[in-house]
């Protein structure tokens, strides 16, 4: 049987408490807990901070039932929760909109952290609202496909047959890119890699033979198809500076006469390059940016500011990607940019 033992309890400054132990230290910390909660009347949550006489008596969170010994001094610590209210808002009685933080000032400089914003209108085809996912879904294949799919899948499970059909892998490649142009133009050969286990771990049947993990044909087909499905896009003459900015005529050379300023977005980034809106030119953009020069000066305008910063978006973010201009050249073009809640 244990030796009983004794421990002080600090409350506060004021209330100091002796607990006894008949039975001994108890063997785990929830039981301690249990006794000293049982023992005072303690209600709600509490942290348990033990005296460490190797930092002189300083206290420490009680993380391990070894630190307490007999005679020890013992501090409970009350946790209050959080408690949250949460009042529904009627967002058409709001005097403006709520403000977005801004990420092209950010993106002017090369170091600097990129801040997700959300987009003018998400609504449209031209506009990445959602960051690459944590976990990539697979999409949904056409009707023949997912029959031919659904085979294969059937027939690995069987005997481990492998589906060997070359119109279902083209039409295969032909979705993926689709989907994966919704997130980024330029996937990285991580992003590339995770569409390839999330494809094989769904189909099985996919997986490549000769390869150790079955993705490496995968990931080669993917990377290919993408660069396949940017040329296609370009050569419809569609409107995707993102595509635009780095053709090898707008691309500067290093000394060696190797391409170099290749642009894409950074992590998380989305909207890196929207087109213009429907309906819009530079022109009347650069108009809104001249009346945005206008509106900063006047008093409580941070409406129609929100309204014209929102409308100029695409504009701002080619002269930041395109022209890398400097701070102080972004501020006097954009001075509301930097306004707070902006």
């Amino acid at each position: 049987m244990a030796p009983s033992a004794k421990l002080r309890i600090i409350f506060g400054e004021d209330d100091v408490r002796k607990l006894l132990l008949p039975a001994g230290i108890p063997s785990t910390l929830q039981d301690l807990n249990d006794v000293l909660r049982k023992t005072f009347d303690i209600t709600g949550p509490f942290t348990v901070m033990y005296q460490d006489m190797d930092f002189d008596g300083q206290f420490f969170t009680l993380t391990s039932i070894e630190e307490v010994q007999d005679k020890a001094n013992l501090k409970v610590v009350k946790t209050e929760p959080v408690i949250l209210s949460l009042t529904p808002v009627d967002m058409s009685e709001t005097d403006s909109p709520v403000p977005v933080p801004s990420m092209e000032a950010s993106s002017s400089s090369s170091g600097s952290n990129t801040i997700l914003l959300s987009s003018p209108d998400e609504s449209g085809p031209c506009y990445r609202s959602k960051p690459w996912p944590f976990k990539f879904e697979i999409p949904v294949f056409s009707y023949d496909v997912d029959l031919a799919l659904e085979a294969g899948k059937q027939a690995y499970e069987n005997d481990g047959t492998l589906l060997n059909n070359p119109r279902v892998t083209s039409s295969i490649l032909e979705k993926l890119a689709e989907t994966i142009f919704g997130f980024t133009a330029y996937p990285t050969g991580v992003q590339i890699l995770a569409v390839a286990e999330a494809l094989v771990q769904k189909y099985p049947c996919l997986k490549e033979p000769g390869s150790f993990n079955g993705l490496y044909g995968w990931q080669q087909r993917i990377k290919y198809k993408m660069g396949n499905y940017r040329a296609k896009l370009r050569g419809r003459q569609l409107a995707i500076p993102e595509l635009k900015v780095n053709t090898l005529k707008r691309r500067r050379f290093s000394e060696e006469g190797s391409p170099k300023g290749f642009k894409r977005p950074k992590k998380a980034e989305v909207n890196y390059l929207p087109p213009l809106p429907f309906g819009e030119t530079e022109e009347t953009l650069e108009k809104e940016r001249l009346d945005l020069l206008k509106e900063i000066k006047k008093k409580n305008n941070e409406r129609t500011i929100n309204e014209k910063m929102e409308k100029s978006f695409a504009l701002r973010r080619r002269e930041v990607v395109n022209d890398c201009p400097e701070i102080q050249d972004l501020l006097e073009r954009w001075p509301s940019l930097f306004c707070e809640n902006q």
